[in-house]
C-alpha cells in the first residue's frame, strides 16, 4: 500500500479528522505516526506486528476497535475483543478505547465491569468492556482460549509472545475468522523459540498467511516516536535529546541480548547456522548426478586479445552445453546469480521447477576470476538456453550492477529482479529459502564447498544473512564467501516471480558455440505466458 493509499485510508483519515476537531493542541498530521497508520491502514484478515516495547501500536489499535465497534453492521461494525497477558492491559486498553470513543463523539456508554464466568477454571473473572449504540461492544477478556469460544468479533492478542498458552488462544480466535472477522497479534519477542517468532518467520516463509509488521525503536523514532513524546511532556526536541533518551533506556537493560529484544526486535538465543546440516545433507543428490561447472581464468586472462578470450569463452560453452541439453523442455526454469570480479566467486544457478513445483539445480557454474564480458556472455549462453525460463534474480550490489543491468537489458525488467542486498532482503527471503529445506523440496549437489556455503547463512542480530568474512575451499583452495548460498536464494527468489515465461529458438546459422559472431542478437525470443 502506497503512503498516498494510507492517508487517505477512511479509518486514517477519520482519526485525523477527529483529532483536529477534538485535539487542536496537536498537529492532526502527527497524531497518528507513519507505522501507526501503516497498521491501521492493512485491512488483512491475519496480522502481527513484531515492535519495540511503549511504541504505542496498542493505542492505535484502540482507535482501529472503535471505529469498528461504533459502526453499523452494514458498515462493517464488528465486536472487539481484547485478551492481553494481565489484567492491567487489559485496563489500559478500554481506557484508551474510551478516550478514543469521546474523540470520536461516537455513542458509548461508560466502561463496565462485568463478572465473566471462567467454566473451565471454576471461577469469576473481572472483565471491561464499552457498549456502543451500533449494538456492538469492546471487552477485554482472559487469556484463557475457552473464553472466546461463542464470541464473534475481532480479536487483539496482545503481547502475545508471553502468553502461556498461545497456541490454543490462537486456536480458539481463529475459529471466529470463518465469519469474516479479523485477529491482530501484537508484541515484543520472548526468544526465538516462541511460537509468536515460529508464526512471522512461517509468514515470511509464505508458509503462513499473516501480514508482518516490523517495529524496532529505531524505526519508530526516524517517524517521530520521541518527538511525540516531547511533544506531550512539553520539551524541546532535540536530535542529541533523543540519542540520550535512547541510550538511557538501552542501559537500563541487563544486557545487550536483552535490549536488542525489547527494543531492536531481535528475539534471544538467536545465532548459529540458520538452516540445520541434517537438512542440507537431505536435499544434497547422492548420486553426483549435479554437476559443478568450474572455470578459471587462465592468469593472463586479461592481457589477451578480445578475439582469443571469445574463443576461448566459446570452449567454456561448450563444456556447459550437455547439461542444457539435458534440461525438458516443458518444465519452468528460473535463474539465480552471486556476483563476484575478484577474490570470491561468480556463481550461476539455474533451478528447475518440476510440475509438482518441486525445484533441482541440475547444474551449478563457478567462474573465478573471469572478466565482466566473459561473465555476460557466459550467463547470456546459459538463460539464453534455459527452457520456459519464468525469472531471474541477480546480485546487483557494487560492481553485481554490471552483469544485472546486462540481464535486464536483454530479458525485460518483467523477467530480471536486480538485488541491492539489505537486511530486508536477507529478512524476507531467506525464511522462503530455509522453508524450501524443511518441506524437502530442494535438490542441490553434494559437495563439501556446497556444504559449506550453505552453513555460512547464520543470525545475525535477528536477521538470517551471510556471515562476514571469505573462507578458503576445503578441495580447491579457492576463496568463497557463500557464494552457492546467495545464488540458491536469488534462484528460489525468481521461481516466485511471474514475468512470464520466456521461449528461445535460435536463429539459423547463429549460436552455436563454435561460431566467431560476437553479437547480443544470437538468439531471438518469444514470451509466452502458459
Amino acid at each position: 500500500m502506497s503512503s498516498a493509499q494510507i492517508e487517505t485510508h477512511p479509518k486514517v483519515s477519520q482519526v485525523a479528522q477527529t483529532i483536529q476537531a477534538e485535539m487542536a493542541q496537536f498537529d492532526s498530521t502527527e497524531v497518528l505516526l507513519a507505522y501507526q497508520k501503516r497498521w491501521i491502514a492493512d485491512e488483512s484478515q491475519l496480522k502481527i506486528a513484531e515492535k519495540s516495547r511503549r511504541t504505542g501500536l496498542t493505542w492505535a489499535e484502540a482507535a482501529d476497535g472503535v471505529l469498528t465497534a461504533a459502526a453499523a453492521r452494514s458498515a462493517g461494525g464488528t465486536n472487539h475483543f481484547y485478551v492481553g497477558s494481565n489484567k492491567e492491559m487489559a485496563r489500559e486498553f478500554i481506557d484508551a478505547a474510551a478516550m478514543w470513543a469521546k474523540a470520536f463523539n461516537k455513542a458509548a456508554g461508560e466502561i463496565k465491569e462485568e463478572i465473566f464466568r471462567d467454566e473451565n477454571e471454576d471461577k469469576d473473572i473481572l472483565t471491561f468492556a464499552i457498549y456502543f449504540d451500533s449494538g456492538f461492544k469492546i471487552q477485554a477478556l482472559s487469556s484463557n482460549p475457552s473464553n472466546l469460544r461463542g464470541m464473534q468479533g475481532n480479536v487483539t492478542i496482545d503481547e502475545a509472545a508471553f502468553h502461556d498458552r498461545l497456541g490454543e488462544v490462537l486456536k480458539a480466535a481463529l475459529a471466529l475468522t470463518m465469519w469474516g472477522a479479523k485477529v491482530r497479534l501484537i508484541s515484543t519477542h520472548n526468544g526465538t523459540d516462541n511460537q509468536f517468532n515460529e508464526l512471522i518467520n512461517d509468514s515470511r516463509a509464505g508458509k503462513k498467511d499473516y501480514s508482518v509488521h516490523r517495529i524496532t525503536l529505531d524505526d519508530a523514532c526516524a517517524e517521530g516516536l520521541y518527538q511525540r513524546i516531547c511533544q506531550i511532556r512539553k520539551l524541546e526536541w532535540s536530535q542529541t535529546l533523543e540519542d540520550e533518551w535512547k541510550a538511557g533506556l538501552l542501559r537500563a537493560t541487563a544486557c545487550e541480548e536483552d535490549a536488542l529484544e525489547e527494543y531492536g526486535c531481535v528475539p534471544k538465543q538467536g545465532g548459529g547456522t540458520y538452516i540445520k546440516r541434517v537438512l542440507i545433507e537431505e536435499a544434497m543428490v547422492k548420486d553426483n548426478s549435479i554437476p559443478i561447472i568450474t572455470l578459471n581464468a587462465p592468469k593472463d586472462f586479461e592481457t589477451w586479445s578480445e578475439a582469443h578470450r571469445h574463443i576461448q569463452v566459446k570452449e567454456w560453452c561448450e563444456q556447459i552445453k550437455p547439461h542444457l541439453d539435458k534440461l525438458n523442455p516443458f518444465w519452468n526454469h528460473s535463474f539465480g546469480e552471486d556476483f563476484a570480479r575478484r577474490g570470491d566467486l561468480s556463481v550461476f544457478v539455474p533451478l528447475t521447477i518440476k510440475p509438482d513445483l518441486s525445484k533441482r539445480t541440475p547444474f551449478v557454474v563457478e567462474l573465478a576470476k573471469l572478466t565482466y564480458d566473459a561473465q555476460r556472455e557466459i550467463l547470456f549462453y546459459i538463460c539464453d538456453n534455459l527452457p520456459r525460463l519464468q525469472g531471474m534474480s541477480f546480485d546487483a550490489t557494487g560492481n553485481g550492477g554490471y552483469l544485472a543491468e546486462a540481464a535486464m537489458f536483454r530479458y525485460g525488467t518483467e523477467m530480471v529482479e536486480q538485488v541491492m542486498i539489505s537486511e530486508a532482503w536477507y529478512r524476507e527471503w531467506m525464511p522462503k529459502l530455509k522453508a524450501e529445506f524443511e518441506d524437502l523440496n530442494l535438490s542441490i549437489p553434494r559437495h563439501q564447498d556446497i556444504l559449506d556455503d550453505m552453513a555460512k547463512i547464520k543470525v545475525t542480530n535477528g536477521t538470517p544473512k551471510i556471515d562476514k568474512g571469505s573462507d578458503k575451499s576445503a578441495t580447491t583452495g579457492q576463496q568463497r564467501h557463500g557464494d552457492f548460498a546467495v545464488g540458491l536464494a536469488m534462484a528460489v527468489r525468481a521461481s516466485w516471480m511471474d514475468g512470464g515465461v520466456i521461449e528461445f529458438t535460435a536463429i539459423p546459422g547463429k549460436g552455436s558455440a563454435d561460431e566467431d559472431d560476437d553479437t547480443d542478437d544470437d538468439y531471438s525470443f518469444d514470451r509466452g505466458t502458459y
